[in-house]
């Protein structure tokens, strides 16, 4: 039994990993939306049902009772429709009993993955802006994160390969990459992915690959599967999971595809955090996987005609923003409003909120530094056409209000 006195213990608080944290901005805004009856374009969800297949996948699995905990590291049919899907879309092998990982979503198979392959002293190169959990979820881990920035241009969002080099060192153990890219929408091209691929291999770190968004590409883009080059297979560790492309986001299945060196250490980790995912929504997501090709497919089509949509809109009040390349999301230049209703990001996105009616999320949220992105707010599109169009006529009234 501890001797400390209560006045002692009490004066303990949190940890020191977590002093620096804060609650996560974009649930924050959506609670503000709540409060002010305004649109959510905030946070990643969409507002139109889930595909009618997947629901009734899951309605039949709970109807069947399959209600208990499933294998820790994933109900086998799910991991054989991974396996499965990965060789028909990228013709990439994978052994469902020895590289996949079931998880609660893509943010736990991220994290579980970060514990499982990171030591104390360890660093990770993250490309900003980023989406909010990887900086956090590195120092979880014990590591450092060293920032690479992605620049707007005409031709979309870039890095220099110089700065990325640069953040290469004896203690790099991982990159953490996000293709399609949440919030700057940038689809990594082959040739920046093979000069990724070339400094993992140098410098022998392994590459986390987030790709949620994979089948949210326009204008013909690839997606292209940095696990596929050659040379990364064995190096690779492949994040996605059904929350943005079956428009399930509170279902929570994900998962992590990795070597079987490193696999184990994942499903140790995962097994801790949080046991399993949902047993019955595994099978659901198994079936939709198996059977949902043609659904993918026409993916691209239906997020293309909301993108075309809301960025006139955007751009007609005053907003500048370039088209995004995938996923669903737009990163948009509010310098302009700043002076009237600034004098940041955060105080921009808070007026908008309450006196305009439309959610975003602050820029800053996305940089380590908060006055990188303070010039900067994110706009999400994954609605109805309705939804998207009332928020245009909120809008408007931006730019008279300026």
């Amino acid at each position: 039994m501890s001797s400390a006195t209560p006045t002692t213990a009490s004066a303990r608080g949190i940890s020191q990993r977590v002093q620096g944290f804060t609650e996560s901005v974009i649930r924050e805004m959506t609670r503000l939306a709540m409060e002010h009856n305004a649109i959510n374009l905030a946070q990643g969800f969409p507002d139109f049902a889930a595909p009618d297949f997947i629901k009734e996948a899951a309605a039949a699995a709970i109807a069947a009772d399959i209600n208990q905990y499933s294998v820790t590291w994933g109900d086998p049919e799910l991991r054989q429709a991974i396996a499965g899907k990965y060789q028909r879309w990228y013709q990439l092998p994978v052994d469902a009993d020895a590289h996949v990982t079931v998880c609660c979503g893509s943010t736990e198979a991220m994290i579980a993955t970060l514990i499982a392959v990171l030591n104390p002293g360890d660093e990770t190169v993250v490309f900003e802006p980023f989406y909010e959990n990887y900086g956090p979820d590195s120092i979880l881990s014990g590591a450092a994160p060293r920032f690479v920035p992605l620049r707007p241009s005409q031709d979309g969002w870039n890095f220099d390969r110089a700065e990325l080099r640069a953040a290469f060192n004896e203690r790099t153990r991982a990159i953490i990459l996000n293709s399609p890219n949440n919030p700057t929408g940038k689809v990594f091209t082959r040739a920046e992915l093979e000069f990724i691929r070339d400094l993992c291999v140098e410098w022998d770190c392994i590459a986390i690959t987030d790709e949620i968004y994979e089948h949210i590409v326009y204008d013909g883009r690839p997606h292209v599967l940095l696990a596929g080059l050659e040379g990364m297979a064995e190096r690779t560790v492949t994040i996605s999971g059904i929350s943005k492309t079956f428009s399930v986001t509170g279902w929570r299945v994900g998962w992590a595809i990795a070597p079987a060196r490193l696999a184990g250490g994942i499903r140790k980790v995962h097994d801790f955090l949080t046991v399993g995912a949902p047993a019955p929504l595994q099978i659901a997501a198994a079936r939709a996987i198996a059977g949902g090709d043609e659904y993918c497919r026409g993916l691209a089509a239906e997020y293309t005609a909301r993108r075309k949509r809301i960025l006139p809109q955007l751009q007609a009040a005053g907003f500048q923003c370039a088209w995004p390349e995938g996923a669903y999301y737009v990163l948009a230049d509010c310098a302009p409003f700043l002076a009237a209703h600034g004098p940041d990001d955060v105080a921009f996105s808070r007026w908008l909120t309450a006196e305009i009616g439309v959610a975003c999320v602050p820029g800053s949220s996305f940089y380590h530094r908060a006055g990188d992105g303070s010039d900067q707010v994110r706009f999400c599109f994954s609605k109805q056409d309705p939804t998207l169009d009332e928020a245009g006529r909120r809008l408007a009234r931006v730019r008279s209000q300026a």
